[in-house]
């Protein structure tokens, strides 16, 4: 499985495509969204794709964004995202809460704990769980987002070219 993590959209439909072509190209199967949707017109880009999303503090209005969601398939999880992907767990947050946030990275019970928020892509580990933010598709000079395969744990933080 590769997931493609993304975050901070903030309606760059443009962007946005631009990620989705550069999840196709490095054969993706599964998206999360790390929150800052913004609006329905940029959920509704991402249909045809498994995806998970968080919300984040730019989305002021959580029941659209809730039904856009449901309306392509998506699942929206609150106030984080937690899966198992063939025994690999994974957490995402926007990290605007940044108590919730700081007892996700603590917890040592995730593999991988994706964030977004801060416009900024890093990586670093904090007890056994590699925390990562895949970078912005908004107020950046470079977009970037993010493709972990999963099982080699190989992850690549990539710059969107426009």
């Amino acid at each position: 499985m590769r997931l493609g993590i993304l975050s901070d959209s903030h309606d760059r439909t443009e962007r946005v495509e631009a990620a989705l072509d550069l999840f196709r190209t490095h054969d993706v199967n599964r998206l999360i969204h790390c929150g800052d949707i913004t609006s329905p017109k940029v959920v509704s880009q991402f249909a045809g794709w498994m995806i998970d999303f968080v919300l984040g503090n730019c989305d002021w209005d959580p029941v659209t964004l809730a039904a856009a969601i449901d309306a392509i398939g998506g699942t929206l999880h609150r106030p984080y995202g937690d899966l198992e992907l063939d025994s690999v767990r994974v957490a995402w947050i926007h990290s605007d809460d940044a108590d919730l946030f700081q007892s996700l990275e603590v917890a040592d019970h995730y593999d991988w704990l994706f964030y977004g928020h801060t416009h900024v892509a890093e990586q670093h580990t904090t007890g056994r769980t590699r925390v990562v933010n895949p970078g912005a598709l908004h107020r950046v000079k470079v977009p970037s987002v993010a493709v972990l395969d999963v099982p080699s744990g190989r992850l690549e933080v990539v710059p969107l070219v426009e």
